[in-house]
């Protein structure tokens, strides 16, 4: 059972308008604020369908929040290894950032587990007070803690209480300290910076500018230029929450001015008498609850990583008031991000640094802390390109996003460049040079968060491998296929490798040769065996890499494999596709210069050209097809006084 907490009024203003506290089990944004941790479970009865941290088995449309991946590893471990009782470990939210889940927007939220007993953690016993700047705060190498003011676990949540951005902003925030009994002080302390704890050296590092925090600056009419530090600070007596506060971190004569989107409450503390910076309490514009909060009853389940107490025992639940839950609505508290530059997508803060107190002074001695951990910490975009230069030709290359959130969106758009195909999604394809930029939306309603590019070249400086292949061709003399190839710039090459295939689909290595140490045009020969090779073709091409690791490919030469051929010229296939590739087979029995010549059905000379014919099958791709017309052409083939002709058809 939870519980009883009576309703209390905390705080009045000079127009004696009342604002108020919950203190009674209450669901707000579909959370379950009743000091349980349990999903579908309500103020101590099974539920319908209420969100929480953790759900312990209990069947509905209810959604855990927390992620409990290595839970059962982890409780192992405490008996295996008792050592890692004392150790701190986190864990982030269960659902992508900007889930909808429940018909409510989930933002974020974080697990943690403090470390116990003696450890560095802690502050030093001293002057360490709320308002301070940070870098004066010291902590111990190791150092015992008051169970009153030892911290077992914390996490928060933020949620809107609708799919939409403009609904309520909601923060939860739960902690269990090993003390039951008087009065409990702590505080939820939210940096605009990138806060942390240097565990090494014992000092807090990347604080706010003004006074060691980030102040909150606003227009003159009293909206909002720019959010700073605030904290929650919370009371808990024996029975009951006894207070809840909201503050915020500014210059002193920001209290003469009116804020627009909430009130002064009165009080201004900073590092000590005469501080111009310091932390000055907030209450909303208009009246009624703005904050929850309850403590457990006895036996409540503390989640699936079990509890660890100050003494290093694991037990299984909480006992009574040791578990202590608030929620405030910030939306009504006018600490909505939506309130300035009207961006509902905004972060509120950056770093929680979660302490106790030693009294309900708000600058009472500070005791235990959990280091500040990262919420709304979403990653920028980050986009490469597979091909990022084009070698002297221009090509397709993928962009893409190598760390996509599941529910964001991205946009991508170029000034000089052109993509081929959708502008939405992950990854685009593009077929030039420019830049190209991707906006990243978290939500569908948001407006762009983070934007990053790449930029895709052209090197006018390289020399292309596949032009830089003056020629390429195969003969069959018997049982050996001669390959033999000419380069124009062979101090560009590092090597060959010789590739063959009998499907002109899947290619096989023949042999690797190096590039020989000899500058200029220079022509290399190898010998294929194919006496093994029981197929009707066989295709060869080389692939080139150059002295910086460039690859290029050669054309396609084929080899038909039968020892019947007969003087004559044979063209395959035929008919043939003008997407295709077309072949010419000339038998030699001898090396000679020889020239072709393609002609269309009225006699008119399109193409001629010279080439060698050496001893054996000869294999020419008559390439030029590729770039004819669907139609009926002759080529005559001329060698050592004889002649062949033949028929070429191409059809679509």
């Amino acid at each position: 059972m939870k519980t009883s907490i009576r309703f209390i009024i905390i705080l009045f203003l000079s127009n004696t308008t009342i604002y108020s506290q919950i203190t009674t089990p209450v669901i707000k944004a579909n959370f379950g604020v009743d000091a349980d941790l349990r999903a579908n479970y309500f103020n101590g009865l099974v539920a319908a369908g209420n969100d929480d941290w953790f759900n312990n088995g209990t069947a509905g449309t209810g959604q855990f929040i927390i992620d409990t991946s290595g839970a059962a590893s982890i409780v192992a471990g405490y008996t295996s290894t008792p050592a890692t009782r004392t150790m701190t470990f986190s864990r982030l939210m269960k659902q992508a950032p900007y889930s909808v889940v429940n018909n409510r927007l989930l933002l974020d939220a974080i697990f943690t587990r403090d470390y116990h007993g003696d450890d560095s953690t802690v502050f030093a016993s001293g002057s360490n007070k709320n308002g301070m700047h940070p870098s004066s705060w010291s902590c111990p190498v190791s150092q015992g803690i008051p169970d009153k003011n030892d911290i077992l676990d914390a996490m928060v949540h933020a949620r809107r209480a609708g799919p939409n951005i403009t609904d309520s902003l909601w923060m939860f925030g739960g902690i269990s300290i090993e003390n039951t009994t008087g009065n409990r002080y702590f505080d939820f302390e939210l940096f605009q910076t990138d806060f942390y704890y240097d565990r090494t050296t014992r000092t807090f590092k990347n604080y706010g500018p003004e006074a060691g925090h980030t102040a909150w600056l606003f227009n003159s009419d009293g909206s909002i230029q720019r959010p700073g530090d605030i904290i929650f600070t919370a009371e808990y007596g024996s029975s009951s929450l006894t207070l809840v506060e909201a503050r915020i971190w500014v210059h002193q004569s920001s209290l003469l001015m009116t804020p627009l989107f909430f009130n002064w409450g009165g009080s201004f503390d900073g590092g000590g008498p005469g501080a111009i910076y310091g932390y000055a309490n907030i209450l909303p514009k208009t009246a009624g609850a703005f904050y929850t909060g309850l403590q457990s009853g006895n036996g409540v389940w503390p989640g699936p990583f079990n509890l660890v107490r100050q003494d290093n025992s694991v037990v299984t639940s909480y006992i009574g008031r040791q578990y202590m839950e608030f929620s405030v609505n910030l939306t009504k508290l006018g600490l909505d991000p939506a309130y300035i530059s009207s961006n509902g997508c905004g972060t509120p803060f950056r770093r929680v640094l979660i302490k106790t107190r030693a009294s309900t002074s708000f600058t009472a001695e500070l005791k235990d802390f959990i280091a500040p951990f990262r919420m709304f910490d979403y990653p920028y975009p980050k986009v490469v390109a597979n091909i990022p230069i084009f070698f002297c030709q221009i090509g397709v290359s993928n962009i893409w996003v190598t760390n996509p959130m599941a529910n964001s969106i991205y946009n991508w758009s170029t000034t000089n460049g052109h993509i081929v195909g959708p502008t939405t999604g992950t990854s685009i394809t593009v077929d030039t040079t420019g830049r190209y930029v991707v906006n990243q939306h978290l939500y569908v309603q948001c407006p762009a968060y983070a934007a990053d590019s790449v930029t895709i070249l052209f090197d006018t400086s390289c020399v292309i491998l596949d032009r830089n292949l003056e020629t390429f061709s195969a003969v069959l003399n018997r049982n050996d296929v001669s390959l033999n190839w000419r380069v124009n710039h062979n101090e560009q090459i590092k090597s060959f490798a010789v590739e063959y295939s009998t499907d002109n689909i899947n290619f096989l290595l023949h042999e690797y040769v190096e590039a020989q140490n000899r500058p200029g045009p220079l022509t290399y020969m190898l010998l294929h065996d194919v006496s093994n090779i029981h197929s009707t073709m066989i295709y060869y091409r080389l692939r080139l890499k150059g002295i910086d690791n460039r690859i290029a490919y050669s054309n396609i030469v084929a080899i038909r494999l039968n020892s019947d051929i007969k003087p004559g010229l044979l063209i395959y296939p035929n008919p043939s596709s003008s997407s295709g590739s077309v072949w010419a087979s000339v038998q030699a029995i001898r090396t000679q210069a020889a020239e072709y010549y393609i002609m269309d059905v009225n006699g008119k000379m399109i193409i001629r050209r010279k080439i060698v014919l050496y001893t054996g099958n000869n294999t020419i791709n008559l390439s030029e097809f590729e770039k004819f017309r669907p139609g009926v052409y002759l080529i005559n083939m001329v060698a050592e006084g004889q002649s062949y002709t033949n028929k070429i058809i191409i059809s679509n």
